[in-house]
């Protein structure tokens, strides 16, 4: 494949016939490569490896907590405070998931999940976080929590590239015809309509955490159609309307809207929004993203953090009434010896635990756990995740601009990717050097297609396509930029598809089994920060329940 029919795949044709493309080899910055996760580590668990233990060599604990991320860390929290004593094992050298962050010399930066919305009042666990961060300054009447100024987006936040230049807002005005904002508006007033909409126990249609919205069945039946189906459903041809929601879809499920489920999508614009007709929720944001929040839940529990270990079996008792308190076996391997050019077997330890919550993707829950493969739910094959590539542009100076100037969030119309946040954004920093946050969402494919598309292609030929990509909005990008990295998320997030909210997956795959709990937002079925973090809790809150009775 040459260097045009690559990027035609990624960015399509008539993208890359319009920048001019050449089949010469493009200039690259003198810096960079790929960075992140221990995908080696995690292929030998799939595979099989399975390292022995000395009988003497066990280490005992109330609770072992099996991954890293914030629904882990959460978990941490929660056990830490009720003075529960842990173990908490994190495949990667460091913890925080999808929320991890970098550091420079300019700024800190963000490798993935970059804000968080103001939690509505309901929210009080979360509110109480934010609360203990010294984030709030206090509480509306109605109990909204008040965040202070300096962690609330810096304005201008949103801009978006058409028609050759910048225009304020991510909806495409510049060339929005006076249907395309009538069906705007018939838009707004049908998502509305489900922020008034209460069951008969006055739950509301759509909140965060997933497990506070009504299960009504006028609200389920949206999970059986698309977004898209239920947008012509609605009579809405408008083709910017469709572009701004199938923006929205792959901005936080990495789906375009004909693989979304209409409930997802729906879910996207409602749950944010307190009552009809005013504005979603301000985010709360940094420079690093949501590393801030990690670094804070972090603190709490870093003594009983253990990083670069793979945990490779969990044996609970087949009979937990039966079984002494110290009854579940986890063994894990140090994955400093992992890789396939180790030349030593890497240093294997384990413990039991009166409990475990596993904090990882429950696609890996299968590998981990005997027996749950004969015993656990079959509905665990349900739940698929998408492929996303993440780079960070470490730029010398910005890039020209002779229209809107650089915002928080900058969008390129009719590109496949979600374009950058600008990481000294939120410092003020307006001139000279910064770091761009760019992210790629590959949804045009299978899951597993998109997987090995993604960990085929060379850092020279992502740089290249993340870099022409940003060609059209900046055609000085390429001489600006002396350094990018990039993030291969193989199982980026969960796939909310038509379907899977509604399905038995997520209720099932929740449940303890035997005393192994599971804490993961791709239990919610969406991909969130919110969701992670109820998840931790909540498995947290069963086992403290049961040492406690």
């Amino acid at each position: 494949m040459n260097r045009r029919e690559l990027l035609a795949s990624f960015l399509g044709m008539p993208f890359v016939l319009s920048s001019g493309c050449s089949l010469s080899t493009p200039k690259l910055p003198a810096e960079g490569g790929f960075v992140g996760t221990s995908h080696h580590a995690g292929h030998k668990l799939r595979d099989g490896y399975r390292p022995a233990l000395s009988d003497d060599a066990w280490k005992i604990t109330d609770v072992v907590i099996v991954g890293g991320g914030v629904a882990g860390l959460s978990a941490a929290r929660k056990l830490k405070q009720a003075g529960v004593d842990f173990v908490l094992l994190e495949l990667e050298p460091e913890v925080g998931g999808t929320a991890i962050s970098g550091k420079s010399p300019v700024v800190a930066y963000p490798w993935a999940a970059h804000y968080l919305p103001v939690p509505l009042p309901h929210n009080t666990e979360l509110i109480n976080l934010l609360d203990e961060m010294d984030l709030l300054e206090g509480r509306s009447a109605d109990g909204t929590p008040i965040v202070a100024e300096q962690f609330l987006c810096r304005d201008p936040q949103e801009r978006l590239f058409i028609d050759g230049k910048w225009q304020e807002g991510p909806f495409p005005w510049a060339q929005a015809s006076d249907d395309d904002i009538t069906q705007l508006k018939s838009f707004q007033t049908a998502i509305d309509r489900w922020v008034a909409w209460r069951d008969s126990d006055g739950k509301r249609a759509f909140s965060i955490p997933v497990a506070d919205c009504s299960t009504d069945d006028e609200i389920m039946a949206l999970d059986k159609l698309s977004m898209l189906q239920w947008m012509n459903d609605q009579g809405w041809t408008s083709r910017h309307l469709k572009w701004y929601v199938d923006y929205a879809c792959r901005d936080d499920y990495g789906l375009n809207s004909d693989q979304t489920s209409a409930w997802a999508g729906i879910f996207y614009f409602a749950a944010r929004i307190s009552k009809p007709g005013v504005a979603s929720q301000s985010f709360i944001t940094w420079p690093e993203g949501n590393g801030r929040l990690v670094a804070h839940l972090r603190k709490y529990v870093a003594d009983h953090i253990l990083t670069g270990h793979a945990v490779s079996q969990i044996v609970p008792p087949e009979n937990t009434a039966t079984g002494d308190e110290n009854s579940t076996k986890i063994i894990a391997f140090q994955t400093a010896n992992s890789s396939p050019l180790a030349n030593s077997p890497p240093e294997v330890h384990g413990w039991k635990a009166r409990h475990v919550i596993v904090a990882a993707p429950p696609f890996l829950t299968a590998h981990l756990i005997a027996d749950y493969h004969e015993f656990g739910p079959s509905s665990i094959k349900d739940f698929e995740f998408g492929s996303w590539l993440v780079a960070n542009l470490h730029l010398d100076d910005r890039p020209s601009n002779d229209s809107f100037v650089m915002n928080w969030d900058n969008v390129i119309y009719d590109s496949p990717s979600l374009g950058y946040v600008t990481a000294t954004h939120q410092r003020g920093i307006d001139r000279g050097p910064t770091i761009l946050t760019y992210y790629f969402p590959l949804c045009d494919a299978s899951p597993k297609a998109a997987r090995e598309r993604l960990f085929r292609l060379s850092w020279e030929d992502w740089a290249d396509v993340v870099l022409t990509d940003l060609e059209r909005a900046h055609p000085e990008i390429r001489r600006l930029t002396k350094r990018l990295d990039i993030m291969r998320w193989g199982h980026a997030m969960i796939r909310p598809t038509p379907g899977f909210i509604s399905g038995p997956a997520r209720t099932e795959c929740s449940k303890p089994f035997r005393n192994v709990h599971f804490a993961h937002s791709a239990l919610s079925g969406i991909p969130l920060f919110e969701e992670a973090f109820y998840h931790g809790n909540r498995a947290a809150s069963e086992i403290l329940e049961s040492l406690n009775a």
